[in-house]
């Protein structure tokens, strides 16, 4: 046997003396215990983990759009959200900055002491697209921000910091798709390769928030043309879609989550909702319900609770932000209904699951299995 398992457990008992001069007894957590339960926790939090971070950046900036003053009275939803106080998207944004930093933070500590699970992540055909899920987390914050206007300095400095390694993983990525033999996106491709072609839309949306037209209109080009290439390439159903993992089905609805958000970055780019943006808006809307008609292709993924389905989240409130915009535009009844639709459904799903993980908490952080279950 190795020395390790004859090592004696060592337990620290500390008596506490009441008033009635009876003796009460606390023992301190074993450190061996304690080590055990954080490399558990360290080998089990992957890039995947940042579904929960995007899901909470999301509504945070559908609560902040919602809570804008608009031209149209007319809009019931957008009362409601004007009647809540200020305190609770305060207390919404908080906690997503708490939980980015928590993740961040355990992440960081996952490069330090287990290197080779990051790098395992970095070549596989799923994992590795994650790893812009941290810089995408980032970038709904600060465009969610109820503080930073976009034209200041700090805000043009954060946009850099969280849009340059967006930039960096593109290079990577997109250049093995059609230099590297083993990694062309026929073999590669499935559909969590659509978050890539978030995190360049995102970016070209904080991009033009801030008036930077013509690296909002690069990211978007950017993002665009990948995006093109993966939706024709997924729809072929080529030899990478075939490996896809049943248990990962939640993340066909990032098909719906990226013209959504192509929507909103072009809006924003060219100033107004135009036919353009109305054209991605219907089709990522058409993708949702396409999605949505058919759960029984996601019947193997529910069996189980798992950080996966964050995934139902935040593509959901991609489209209900886009949906917003659309019913400013258009201002009609069916617009209204359908953003009314849309913005309740998303935030339902999201108290769903934020309620489902703090029931499951332990079992989520501390889960085993191989790798195509855990991501």
């Amino acid at each position: 046997m190795e020395d390790t398992e004859n090592k004696q457990q060592i337990e620290v008992i500390i008596e506490v003396s009441n008033g009635n001069g009876s003796q009460v007894n606390y023992s301190l957590p074993n450190i061996n215990d304690t080590k055990t339960l954080l490399s558990s926790i360290l080998t089990s939090v992957h890039a995947g983990y940042f579904r929960m971070s995007i899901s909470f950046g999301a509504q945070a900036l559908l609560w902040k759009i919602l809570a804008l003053p608009t031209n149209d009275n007319s809009q019931p939803i957008h009362h409601l959200f004007r009647k809540l106080p200020s305190t609770a998207f305060l207390l919404l944004w908080c906690v997503a900055l708490l939980l980015l930093f928590s993740l961040s933070f355990l992440y960081i500590l996952r490069c330090f002491f287990h290197f080779h699970l990051v790098r395992t992540e970095f070549l596989h055909n799923i994992g590795v697209n994650y790893l812009y899920a941290p810089w995408i987390s980032w970038l709904l914050l600060l465009q969610s921000a109820p503080t930073i206007i976009p034209n200041t300095l700090s805000y043009q400095v954060l946009l850099w910091v969280f849009t340059v390694p967006v930039f960096l993983l593109d290079l990577k990525i997109y250049g093995q798709w059609f230099t590297t033999e083993k990694r062309f996106l026929s073999m590669m491709a499935n559909p969590t390769s659509q978050i890539s072609v978030i995190g360049n839309l995102l970016g070209a949306r904080a991009a033009a928030e801030t008036g930077w037209k013509e690296s909002a209109v690069f990211m978007f080009s950017l993002g665009m043309a990948h995006y093109l290439v993966l939706f024709v390439t997924l729809y072929q159903r080529l030899a990478g879609g075939s490996r896809f993992p049943a248990m990962m089905r939640p993340a066909f609805f990032l098909f719906s989550a990226a013209p959504s958000l192509a929507s909103l970055a072009w809006s924003s780019i060219s100033g107004t909702f135009d036919a353009p943006s109305k054209m991605l808006f219907f089709l990522s809307f058409f993708l949702f319900i396409s999605l949505a008609c058919r759960p029984a292709i996601f019947k193997k993924s529910m069996r189980r609770f798992t950080v996966v389905w964050w995934a139902y989240s935040f593509p959901l409130t991609f489209v209900a932000l886009a949906s917003v915009e659309y019913a400013q535009k258009a201002k009609g009844h069916i617009a209204s209904g359908l953003m009314l639709v849309l913005s309740v459904f998303s935030i339902l799903v999201f108290f769903g699951l934020m309620m489902l993980t703090a029931v499951k908490m332990e079992k989520l952080f501390t889960q085993k299995g191989s790798t195509q279950q855990l991501y």
